[in-house]
């Protein structure tokens, strides 16, 4: 992806977002675009009208953390709207093969020691996946989750799965919801390193499978990791409920660890057992019908 083209973006679409009462300005009638001008940004970023100019337009090579923290304050930056416009500059500043190495997204492969600690986790699925949202490790109960993910066509991607695989609309409580957290996630890796050339494949292949995410994509939302309640509708148990855990490897940076437990006692407990049990017989192969679905999801 081309960096200038990206600050670009980004910025333009986080400018448009602000209303000018947000940020204390007057608006007056005459206002040809939405949110603030540019000149606007400038002056409640302390510098220029041409510097900020220069920057959104997508030179941003050489632009201070002083004078980045001053445009992410003015443009009303959220914490990883604010981690990507860094990235993005570390992106302008850094050649291609030292942003390549620093990376873990070209990851496809997981050492012993990872998957002897997936395997460990019998409570919930728990799996490893890169920047690109590459599934590349799993313990049996993630397999079992995400068995529509690791066939074809999506390959073992989640991104891949959610908008080019139709029974994603059906494995998602809310597929729009969990559209928006998939390219957010791909967009801030995007960010860290703009040299993977197979994320750019990736968003290539996803742009021109489906309008849904190139819309997505042209938004520029970005996300951190972290953790909360996820829920899906599985295909042979029927619907599951987890709390969630996102952490990060310290010598395996761009990589995700993540675990999802079902509440002790809860209805999703009991159907994970069962999915535990058809895991480990092969039970998989065929799915349930709707009607055993909805049995299972009571």
């Amino acid at each position: 992806m081309d960096n200038r083209t990206e600050v670009r973006g980004f910025l333009t679409s986080r400018r448009a977002r602000v209303a000018p009462e947000q940020a204390g300005i007057l608006a007056g009638g005459n206002r040809r675009v939405p949110g603030l001008r540019r000149g606007e940004v400038a002056m409640l970023a302390g510098i220029s009208v041409e510097y900020y100019g220069k920057i959104e337009r997508g030179d941003i090579a050489g632009a201070s953390d002083a004078v980045l923290g001053a445009i992410a304050r003015a443009l009303r930056l959220s914490d990883a709207e604010r981690a990507h416009l860094f990235d993005l500059a570390r992106g302008a500043h850094a050649p291609v093969a030292t942003v390549s190495r620093t990376r873990a997204g070209a990851v496809t492969s997981m050492p012993r020691p990872m998957q002897t600690i997936l395997d460990a986790i019998t409570g919930g699925p728990a799996l490893v996946r890169n920047g690109r949202m590459d599934i590349l490790a799993t313990n049996p109960l993630a397999r079992g989750l995400h068995a529509e993910t690791l066939d074809a066509p999506a390959r073992g991607n989640i991104a891949r799965y959610t908008f080019l695989d139709p029974r994603a609309r059906d494995f998602y409580p809310d597929p729009d919801s969990a559209a928006d957290i998939v390219v957010a996630i791909l967009r801030t890796e995007a960010g860290r390193d703009p040299h993977d050339a197979a994320m750019h494949d990736l968003v290539d292949e996803l742009s021109g499978g489906s309008e849904s995410f190139r819309t997505r994509w042209n938004a520029h939302e970005v996300r951190q990791h972290g953790g909360g309640a996820k829920r899906f509708i599985h295909r042979a148990v029927g619907e599951l409920s987890f709390a969630y855990e996102e952490m990060q490897f310290v010598q395996h940076p761009g990589l995700t660890f993540l675990v999802y437990v079902p509440e002790p006692g809860s209805p999703s407990e009991e159907r994970m057992r069962l999915l535990a049990s058809w895991q480990a017989t092969g039970d998989l192969a065929e799915p349930a019908t709707a009607g055993e679905a909805q049995h299972h999801s009571r």
